[in-house]
């Protein structure tokens, strides 16, 4: 069993305890770096106090607490009722002081107050049970305030009170929370991309909290930040939160369905760093481990394969690792790899390649028997893989992907006596006859082709028009 399962059996909910446990040194982030810098400007109590902004109460607490040595701190944490009269002192000075300065002040200070005792999350809690109160609300509504380091230590908090209390958070709160984090990972250039990934890390440890980031589009989000030129950090945290997912075996059913596997194989053919390849092995593991489904399990094996993920391993075999769990995971995912090679067919490649969209001329597609024999199988699941094609057709700029879409739109209205009806009704005609513009000569006579296969009913001649072309274009080729 490789180490990150055995880390997620065991129950470790923090984060930075996880990476310590498995010999990973977590990156300073940049709200680190700033925490420090905001722990070193003490606030003056005294003045807050002179002006009348806080109250004699609140000025004792706070002073006292911040003038506190661990131990003691310790001691005054933990006496009922005191420290839910703390949690009451920070909460009114978080929703009543304005100066974004002070405000990050008492951030920290909860932050670490957190940090030091995971079970200091109930001294929240409880105040919000006695006064009747959200816990939730007080920090969503600094989700509002216009500083950014106040925004993101304020995810931190929220993190920690919502994966180590005793109330997990639920309904619209939580959804309130994970679409901020969603909507902070897609802004771009977002300095504090590696805390909000963090709070991920945490958040989706935590089954019922699974569900409910799917449905916010997380996923989709994730990818498309993988997509893109991260450093190797963010692709860890981000693979992290893929491969928490996974342990549920109804998400770990769907989520190739956002194209993970051929992301995160991308990122595996290209990374250096154990431990980005130690995640997404880990992951890899789990799609073939937890769905229920065999038919699944058989779709992301096939898909894998088709990421030339079987290439990637016979490399990482010659590498040598200190964790033996990487090797264990390379050899587990060899011998289900090459299984399903075994049983792969024609068609099942075929599936694969389309459902990845990184479609090449691989030679099913110019396989005369190929079509003859599976043309009408592109009708299966409601047309699933002609739907694929007509998307990729509209939405793709890759020439060779769009040479190959319109040619297998061709094939199949050549081969399936109703498809020219089929493909008009699912919008393709029309998309293929706009590429006959197109800029690169391989997609306009591809293009042109499958025109020809959805206009002319005469097979016969066609086929020699379209041996005559082929010719002609070779002669222009040669010349």
């Amino acid at each position: 069993m490789a180490a990150y399962t055995r880390l997620q059996d065991s129950g470790i909910s923090n984060i930075d305890d996880l990476e310590k446990a498995a010999g990973v040194a977590a990156a300073t982030s940049l709200l680190q770096q700033r925490a420090n810098e905001i722990r070193a400007n003490r606030v003056n109590w005294q003045s807050y106090l002179q002006g009348q902004m806080i109250s004699p109460e609140d000025f004792g607490v706070i002073s006292r607490l911040d003038n506190s040595g661990p131990a003691q701190k310790s001691a005054l944490l933990g006496e009922k009722p005191y420290n839910v009269i703390c949690a009451r002192t920070f909460l009114t000075l978080m929703g009543h002081i304005s100066k974004d300065q002070t405000v990050q002040y008492i951030l920290t200070m909860i932050d670490d107050i957190l940090q030091e005792d995971k079970s200091r999350v109930e001294i929240f809690k409880n105040y919000a049970v006695k006064n009747k109160e959200s816990m939730w609300t007080p920090f969503l509504n600094m989700l509002n305030r216009p500083d950014p380091f106040i925004v993101n230590q304020t995810f931190r908090i929220i993190a920690k009170l919502a994966c180590w209390s005793s109330i997990l958070m639920e309904g619209q709160d939580l959804d309130y929370y994970l679409t901020w984090l969603r909507d902070e990972m897609k802004r771009n250039s977002n300095e504090y991309l590696q805390t909000v990934a963090r709070c991920l890390q945490m958040m989706l440890r935590i089954d019922a909290y699974r569900l409910a980031f799917v449905n916010v589009d997380g996923i989709s989000v994730i990818v498309s930040v993988l997509a893109g030129k991260v450093g190797f950090q963010i692709q860890y945290q981000l693979i992290f939160c893929l491969w928490c997912l996974t342990f549920n075996s109804d998400l770990a059913s769907i989520v190739n369905k956002y194209n993970v596997i051929p992301i995160t194989a991308d990122i595996l053919s290209e990374s250096a760093k154990d431990k980005v390849t130690r995640i997404i092995l880990a992951t890899f593991r789990n799609l073939l481990e937890k769905p229920n489904q065999k038919d699944v399990i058989h779709e992301h094996a096939l898909s894998m394969v088709q990421c030339k993920v079987l290439k990637q391993l016979q490399h990482l075999e010659g590498r040598k690792f200190d964790d033996p769990d990487i090797t264990e995971d390379i050899e587990f995912l060899n011998e289900k790899l090459h299984e399903s090679v075994q049983d792969l067919s024609s068609f099942d490649e075929y599936t694969n390649e389309i459902r990845s969209g990184r479609l090449e001329w691989s030679p099913v597609h110019k396989t005369e028997r190929f079509w003859r024999e599976n043309a009408a199988r592109l009708n299966e699941k409601n047309y699933e893989l002609l739907k694929i094609l007509i998307k990729l057709l509209e939405s793709n700029r890759d020439p060779l992907i769009l040479s190959v879409a319109a040619h297998d739109i061709g094939e199949y209205v050549r081969h399936y006596p109703k498809g020219k009806h089929v493909i008009e009704q699912l919008g393709g005609k029309q998309l293929v006859m706009q590429h006959l513009g197109h800029e690169d000569p391989n997609v306009r006579y591809e293009s042109l082709l499958a025109v020809q296969k959805l206009m002319v009913h005469n097979w016969e001649y066609l086929g020699k028009q379209i041996r005559t072309e082929n010719g002609q274009q070779s002669a222009v080729a040669a010349h």
